[in-house]
């Protein structure tokens, strides 16, 4: 079974699209020359910061992103995951989507984040997501032929929800995809300890891009983009600073792991 190299790009993003394009295109050369065939992105890669102002430009930056990351994996002949921009959904909404981009610059696959961040964390910091978000409604799974292995998409608050990677992997997902902005406290918290869980439950390996630092004025975010193995052995982790999370996967691993381990299969409820 094939080996690569994948990429966790992490990202510090702000509230303008077009410096945010310009250095994630950098990252993404960097992966590239890394030699690493599937680069994923956290989420709100293209925009973070004031979420009107996020809903106000959400056609261009949908528009700009997709042209954008269509051009790259064809550029640089990769696998790129778009992992969460803005998409027009009506009714003064959008839908928080993630996007599959294949070497041929084909749209693959795209999912719409199911579960919405409506939290209150502390007196001074509370998110209502579900305000200016439509929910998806549908597990998505990919096979890719480059590189050769099926991949689930998910988003963020999506990880507290295992039902959603039992689908996926029994749906074929063998990679699982957790493009990111986790806060900052949340993060501390809960973020390596949800991810682990993800891969071990489901013997999959588990890549999660992630936003960090501060974006604009009031938001924080926890950074450690990570790349888990089917074992739940944290194979790399970006530690808090902007840069990636580079590891091999080796999908020979995830057969082995299968076979010792068969939970998937002892499934009773």
């Amino acid at each position: 079974m094939p080996k690569f190299l994948a990429a966790a790009i992490q990202l510090n993003s702000q509230p303008n699209l077009d410096d945010n394009l310009e250095k994630i295109y950098l990252r993404v050369m960097s992966a590239s020359e890394a030699g690493a065939q599937f680069i994923g992105l956290p989420e709100n890669f293209a925009f973070m910061g004031n979420e009107k102002e996020r809903l106000k430009q959400a056609e261009t930056i949908a528009e700009r992103v997709e042209k954008s990351l269509i051009q790259w994996a064809k550029e640089f002949n990769v696998t790129i995951l778009g992992g969460g921009y803005p998409v027009p959904a009506g009714d003064g909404k959008v839908y928080n989507r993630a996007i599959i981009v294949e070497p041929s610059g084909v749209i693959s696959a795209a999912y719409d984040k199911i579960h919405l961040f409506d939290v209150e964390l502390s007196a001074k910091e509370s998110y209502r997501e579900s305000e200016m978000v439509e929910p998806g409604k549908k597990a998505v799974t990919i096979r890719l032929k480059k590189p050769e292995i099926s991949v689930g998409l998910s988003i963020c608050y999506d990880v507290r929800f295992p039902e959603l990677y039992r689908e996926l992997a029994f749906q074929g997902s063998e990679l699982l995809c957790v493009p990111a902005a986790f806060t900052k406290p949340t993060g501390k918290a809960h973020w390596e300890t949800l991810l682990k869980a993800r891969a071990i439950e489901n013997s999959a390996f588990v890549i999660a891009p992630a936003q960090t630092g501060k974006h604009g004025s009031k938001r924080e975010t926890y950074g450690h983009s990570m790349i888990i193995d089917p074992w739940g052995v944290i194979l790399t982790n970006a530690g808090s600073e902007p840069g990636m999370a580079l590891a091999e996967i080796d999908t020979s691993t995830l057969a082995e792991v299968r076979k010792k381990l068969p939970s998937l299969k002892h499934r009773v409820l």
